[in-house]
This record gives structure tokens, sequence and C-alpha cells, in this order.
């Protein structure tokens, strides 16, 4: 019985996550009595070793709104690769609604040149030298989820090697 406890309180310490609130938004109501606030949400969660995930929670407090913002964003993780030096493999555009984020692969030591959506989503993920620039609208929901599509579109040396039928020394 003690060995599945130890089990389980291992499980538990390997899959810690980065979380990262990008923004919260007071939302009012007018009824009759006069006006009621409710909250929302926009949470970053991250492995920091290529797992990241986005989510929106809502509710009457902020606390409730955050908790329920990273169980949505856990059930929607996706797998980033990464290189060596922490950076991503290639250029690429995230794309969603009227946002765009350009990401770029830095050197090492250069770290993250992003403003605040963008690098919650980068650190989640555990970037560590990148550049970015985002264009187009700011909103914080849209630039999350065009940083995501930008990082969807990486592709690792082996996936590609794999569909080109060749060897990684080939590429």
């Amino acid at each position: 019985m003690k060995k599945s406890t130890e089990n389980i309180k291992q499980e538990s310490d390997e899959l810690q996550f980065i979380e990262k609130v990008v923004h919260i938004n007071r939302v009012a109501k007018v009824v009759k009595g006069g006006r009621r606030f409710s909250f929302s949400a926009v949470v970053v969660v991250g492995d920091g070793e290529g797992k990241v995930g986005s989510g929106l929670g809502k509710a009457g407090e902020v606390p409730e709104a955050i908790r329920k913002g990273v169980e949505n964003a856990k059930k929607n993780m996706v797998k980033i690769p990464l290189v060596q030096n922490q950076t991503i493999p290639f250029e690429t555009v995230g794309r969603y609604c009227a946002s765009r984020v350009l990401l770029k692969p830095a050197s090492k030591g250069t770290g993250v040149i992003a403003g605040g959506a963008v690098r919650a989503v980068l650190e989640s993920v555990g970037v560590q030298n990148i550049l970015t620039k985002c264009i187009g609208s700011h909103n914080p929901h849209n630039v999350v989820k065009a940083t995501i599509s930008g990082l969807q579109q990486m592709k690792s040396k082996e996936h590609v090697a794999n569909k080109r039928g060749k060897k990684i020394e080939d590429i």
C-alpha cells in the first residue's frame, strides 16, 4: 500500500505546470437593482518542455475564473518541437482573426523579446531565445491563439524526415 502512495506523489510532482494569467476582464451587467459584475480570465498553462494550452474562465469571482481557465487550458494542450538552444526551428507567422504574430528563432543568449500575451505563451512552452512582433489586433485573447497557431506550424526534423522518406542527416 505504501508503494502506491509514493508513486502517486511522484506522478503529481512530475506534472508541474507553469500557469500564467494573461488578462482579467471585469464585465458589468446592468439589472434593475444596479450592476452585476462578473470576471473572465485568459490563462496559459505549459510544462516548460514543449507543451502549452490556453483557456478562458468566466465566474463571479476572480480566483474561480482563473481556476476555470486553468482547467480549460489543460484540456487544450498541444506539443511544440523545440531546438537544443531552446528556440523554434524556423520563422513563422501565426494567425487568428485580425491578430498576426511573427515568430523568429534567435541565437543563444538573446532571451524572449516579446510583449505580454506572447511572452506568457512562450515562457510556458519553455522557449528561451526568440524574437517576436505582434501585428494587427492586440486583443489578448486573439494574440494568445495566434501565438499557439504559429507554434503549431513547427515540425521537428524527425517528422520532416519521415514525411520525405529520408534520414535525419540528409535534411
